[in-house]
Parts: structure tokens; C-alpha cells; sequence
């Protein structure tokens, strides 16, 4: 096959890619680079199947060209900026929702009719049902950035309709593991990295969170685009257990052997947009017939090992 990959080179793309590579298929990758690191496409670039356009998925003209002759899309560029999306707005709209508009264009343009698309669990803002199911009530949106990944949804949703696409949409959990470039677990460890002594926490720590290990999440998409055959397929993907995040830094400093001074600021919500409990029900996928391989403490200390390992990484993403 002959796959599209936008955002390439961030965490998760240059991840799929790899897996991509790996099982034979011919892959263009595209990325702005405005997050993503070529680093990550190193392995990639010496495949004679990949190849890598730099791009903004605001030029519609680029991407037109670009995706000649494309069996199906995976679409997982994004501003993925929850804290700060308050002080850039634009952002969220800009390179989720319309990003995502002239990926579907592009799309039609080119008579490619498959695509899988990175949503996330943060579209159910703060849920009424916990576990979150896929058809739980219609949320409220307490974030741009899952505001903005809502209307991309909706945009795919209604091209299937109206164009008779196929779309998988995977609202992820916080998605850990090799190339994890940011969130708490990365803060953390960043932090303890320049004072071991002491550790600073936006909100009371007490703020339940998911994760779910990349390589995980990868073989969760391959296996419903295999299996899943709707015209719209709509899955939760994370594990079937959460954490509080001083759960987090306890397996954190145990695996580090530190012992900090641990400081706290605000309440349940570290900014705005941070839902204080998140946990999300993957009975839907688990009835396709896959499940995670590891739990969530597995994958948080696989992502300090990849940190400490890669410590140059930190300063790449300052």
C-alpha cells in the first residue's frame, strides 16, 4: 500500500511511519516541522519506500500535489497545545479544524477515499459518564484544542456522508513511550533532571489521567482498519485503568531513586482545559478483539528509560 502521513515526524507519526516502513509499505510523510524533529525520521529516510515532503497543510495547493496516487491517509498533524491554547486561538482553529478541511480536499482531489485520523479524549471535556463510551451525552467543550478536534470530526464524519469516504477516528487517551516530546511526564522528569531536590505540580496532583503506550496505540489502529468495516468507525483507544497524577511521580522518583520536595499549586485543574478526571471505556474496541499489552506504569517508566537514554531530546523540544 501507499500511505500519506501527516505530522510525520512529531511523536506518533515518525512512530507509525517506522511500523509503516517495517511491513513493506511505501510511505509520504508530511510535516511543517514547527514540532516535529527530523531526528525522529532518521531510520525512515534511509528506506528506499519513504519519502518526506516539508509542508504546511494550509497550502492547499502543496498538499494537492502531494498526495497523488495514495491508497489511504493517516492524518496525525495537530496543534496538540491543551495548557497555552488561550493565548493562541488561531492555533487550534488554524491547524486542527482547517488543517483538517483541506486534508479532506486534498483527499477528494486525489480520489482518496480512506482515512485514519488522531482525535482525542479530551472532545468529551468534563464527561458525565465515567467510563466515557463513544456514544456518551454531547459534551461541552472545556478546551479549544478538543473543541477544534471536535469540528475535525465532525468535517470527516460528513465527507463520508457526502463523498462516501471511510474514516477511522481514535480519540486517544495521553499517548507515552519512545519519542514522548510533551506533557507531565516529560515536565517532570525535565524538572528533576535540573534539581533533583525539589518538583513543582500545576494542580493538586490529584487529577485521575490515562495513558497508553505508543507502540500499543499503533497496533490499536492497525487492528481496527483491519478489522472494523463501517463507514464511519469511531473507537476510544486506552487501557482499562487510570492513574492519579501523583501516582505518576511516586513511579517516577521510585524508578529515579530521588526523593524530592514535591510544591503545589492551584486545585483540581492545573490550567484551563485540564479535565480533572479522564477515563475513558474502550469496551468497543476490546469487543474487535484487541487489547493493550502494557499498563500504564510500564509505559510511563519505558518513557523515562527513552528519556534518559536520549537526554538530548529535552533540549531539542526547550
Amino acid at each position: 500500500m501507499r500511505y500519506f502521513v501527516t505530522g510525520c515526524a512529531g511523536f506518533i507519526g515518525s512512530n507509525l511511519v517506522d511500523r509503516l516502513l517495517q511491513q513493506g509499505h511505501e510511505v509520504i510523510g508530511f510535516d511543517n516541522f514547527s514540532t516535529g524533529l527530523r531526528e525522529f525520521l532518521k531510520e525512515a529516510q534511509q528506506n528506499k519506500n519513504f519519502r518526506l515532503i516539508q509542508g504546511d497543510l494550509l497550502d492547499r495547493e502543496k498538499l494537492n500535489q502531494s498526495m497523488q496516487n495514495i491508497d489511504a491517509v493517516f492524518h496525525l498533524a495537530a496543534n496538540a497545545d491543551v495548557r497555552f491554547g488561550t493565548t493562541h486561538p488561531h492555533k487550534d482553529l488554524e491547524q486542527n479544524a482547517i488543517a483538517t478541511f483541506n486534508v479532506l480536499e486534498a483527499m477528494r482531489f486525489n480520489n482518496v477515499t480512506r482515512i485514519a485520523f488522531a482525535s482525542t479524549g479530551s472532545i468529551y471535556g468534563e464527561a458525565s459518564v465515567i467510563p466515557t463510551p463513544e456514544n456518551s451525552p454531547f459534551p461541552v467543550q472545556t478546551s479549544l484544542y478538543g473543541a477544534s478536534k471536535l469540528a475535525a470530526e465532525g468535517l470527516i464524519q460528513a465527507y463520508c456522508e457526502g463523498f462516501q469516504f471511510q474514516a477511522y477516528i481514535f480519540r486517544f487517551v495521553s499517548i507515552l513511550g519512545e519519542r514522548y516530546t510533551h506533557g507531565h511526564v516529560f515536565d517532570f522528569y525535565k524538572q528533576l533532571l535540573k534539581d533533583p531536590t525539589k518538583l513543582f505540580v500545576l494542580g493538586n496532583g490529584k487529577q485521575r489521567k490515562s495513558y497508553l503506550y505508543i507502540q500499543d496505540c499503533i497496533d490499536a489502529i492497525f487492528f481496527a482498519m483491519e478489522h472494523a468495516k463501517e463507514k464511519v468507525n469511531i473507537f476510544n483507544l486506552g487501557t482499562d485503568e487510570y492513574c492519579e497524577v501523583n501516582n505518576s511521580i511516586n513511579w517516577l522518583c521510585e524508578h529515579l531513586t530521588l526523593s524530592p520536595i514535591i510544591s503545589y499549586e492551584g486545585s483540581e485543574r492545573g490550567w484551563i482545559g485540564d479535565n480533572p478526571f479522564i477515563f475513558l471505556d474502550c469496551k468497543k474496541m476490546r469487543t474487535l478483539g484487541w487489547k493493550p499489552k502494557l499498563s500504564i506504569k510500564e509505559g510511563i517508566i519505558k518513557t523515562i528509560s527513552y528519556l534518559q537514554k536520549e537526554q538530548h531530546i529535552l533540549e531539542l523540544c526547550a
